[in-house]
């Protein structure tokens, strides 16, 4: 009975917990994260505790004591994972994984110095660490230093150019500079490989930031608007007309003149959107 009873308790504990441990991973963590984290993919199914626990060798004391910090991290117990990281750091000190998400508990307590350190030093131990390229960029554009922010961006993406969640990160950036254009052009690639790009939340407790923060969210709701009617997709483009109405965006109208919402203007779902701003004088 006290067996039975252990193994459902360790079921609990692995499904509470999986969802946290591993998120964001579908945004193409850089070779670092591939070789050295234990947490690349959600655990399988245990239906069958007993047969995965014969088939999966145990764990290393190593494995166990990056999973602890991991689990800390999803936690948001920050303070405590960035010791849990440290200590596993003396032992491997030019481990990028370990920096960059050192890098990311600093950061989360907004300790951007601290933060900004531990990434330049994961970028050091490995030039191909696209994440932490990434994350100094949102400490950048977090600060306003947009120009910074994009450099670091392309940086992040010239070694790994299929992250959606950078692409995205770039588009931020230039739509703080107000190089609309450019903007434009990232939010389109992001949307071209991860149609759901801005649908996720922060990823924080992987190996890569996002900072969506905008001084103008209607202007920017109506950019992500016009990117997916020129991709034809009407029904997410009314999602993002309907989301800059209601941060009080007065150019609804121009819709109708903008080429780039050409092939979507017949969608009930963008009409009914429209139908309040229906001529510029309304």
């Amino acid at each position: 009975m006290a067996m039975r009873v252990a193994r459902r308790a360790t079921v609990a504990f692995i499904f509470l917990i999986a969802p946290q441990l591993f998120p964001g991973q579908a945004l193409n963590p850089s070779r670092s994260a591939q070789q050295t984290g234990p947490q690349q993919q959600a655990p399988p199914e245990q239906a069958n505790v007993s047969q995965t626990s014969a088939t999966q060798p145990a764990r290393t004391p190593r494995e166990d004591a990056q999973l602890h910090a991991d689990i800390l991290m999803a936690r948001k117990e920050y303070a405590e994972a960035a010791a849990a990281y440290q200590r596993l750091l003396q032992q491997e000190p030019r481990n990028a994984l370990l920096l960059n998400k050192i890098g990311i508990a600093y950061h989360q307590q907004s300790m951007l110095d601290q933060a900004k350190r531990y990434y330049e030093r994961a970028t050091k131990a490995d030039r191909t660490y696209a994440s932490a390229y990434n994350n100094i960029g949102t400490i950048h554009y977090q600060r306003k230093n947009f120009g910074k922010a994009i450099r670091a961006y392309r940086k992040a993406l010239e070694i790994h150019p299929d992250m959606a969640a950078v692409q995205s990160n770039l588009g931020y950036a230039y739509f703080g500079r107000r190089q609309y254009d450019e903007a434009m052009a990232a939010f389109r690639r992001a949307l071209e490989l991860d149609p759901a790009a801005f649908d996720h939340g922060r990823a924080s407790a992987g190996v890569l930031l996002q900072d969506r923060s905008v001084e103008d969210k209607g202007m920017f709701y109506f950019f992500l608007a016009k990117s997916f009617a020129s991709m034809g997709n009407g029904e997410r483009c009314a999602h993002y007309l309907r989301k800059a109405r209601d941060e009080g965006y007065k150019n609804l109208a121009s819709v109708h003149t903008d080429p780039a919402f050409a092939g979507v203007l017949r969608d009930p779902n963008v009409q009914e959107i429209l139908q309040p701003a229906s001529t510029p004088d309304d």
